[in-house]
């Protein structure tokens, strides 16, 4: 594996990279573990390096959607605004499990927490609604990318928030108007938003949000939509 000099990155998120990510074929089947470091190297994605993510779409009852601007400290798309949260289940016993997506949606209640200080008891892996699978990979600049099979959990839900600062640099609940609005922004770029939220927003996410008490008639567990 490449090595790669991390002195001037953020000291925190350089401890995060340590982190065991859950390796995958094309397919989504486990087949081995991996750094987080290791698993966004453009270099080891070229040679087609592959893990699980998941990309949180949290829903209050007023049916805004929860944005976050990620940090400067970031190592991949810093400073972007993307949806409320996105990261990776861990090659751990309780996020490895894979029934109906169970360890997926337990990491996402830990990141919930990690990131936007949502107590665990506010969002439990029951009430994470598990649609669908995307592909995708994007780079985020030369030496680290993404390239993951991402899980769309979406969550209906008034949520006490208290953000990490070394996560996330501002958040807001948007309606979809308003999202329309911020998309038209990055168009020009006047603001920056992340690859896998700019698919997701110009693919699906408006046919989701516009069915919000019907979101099983469009689950998909079966497919894996390469982006």
């Amino acid at each position: 594996m490449p090595e790669i000099n991390t002195d001037d990155l953020d000291q925190q998120q350089v401890q995060l990279l340590a982190e065991m990510c859950i390796v995958i074929d094309e397919n989504d089947r486990r087949i081995g573990a991996d750094t987080k470091k290791n698993c966004h190297l453009n270099e080891n994605i070229e040679k087609g390096l592959l893990h699980r993510a998941f990309s949180v779409f949290l829903f209050n009852s007023e049916n805004k959607l929860l944005l976050q601007q990620r940090s400067d400290a970031k190592i991949t798309f810093p400073d972007c605004f993307t949806n409320t949260c996105c990261s990776h289940p861990l090659s751990t016993p309780v996020e490895l499990e894979e029934n109906n997506a169970v360890g997926v949606r337990r990491a996402a209640q830990r990141r919930l927490q990690a990131e936007l200080g949502i107590p665990l008891e506010q969002v439990t892996p029951e009430e994470i609604f598990y649609l669908t699978r995307i592909h995708y990979k994007a780079r985020s600049n030369g030496i680290w990318g993404e390239h993951e099979i991402d899980y769309i959990l979406f969550v209906q839900k008034n949520v006490t928030l208290n953000p990490d600062p070394n996560e996330i640099k501002s958040y807001c609940y948007v309606t979809q108007k308003e999202l329309k609005e911020l998309l038209e922004k990055a168009s020009r770029n006047e603001i920056k938003i992340t690859p896998w939220f700019k698919l997701i927003a110009e693919t699906f996410l408006f046919k989701w949000w516009d069915n919000l008490n019907h979101l099983k008639k469009f689950v998909d567990h079966a497919k894996i939509h390469r982006m």
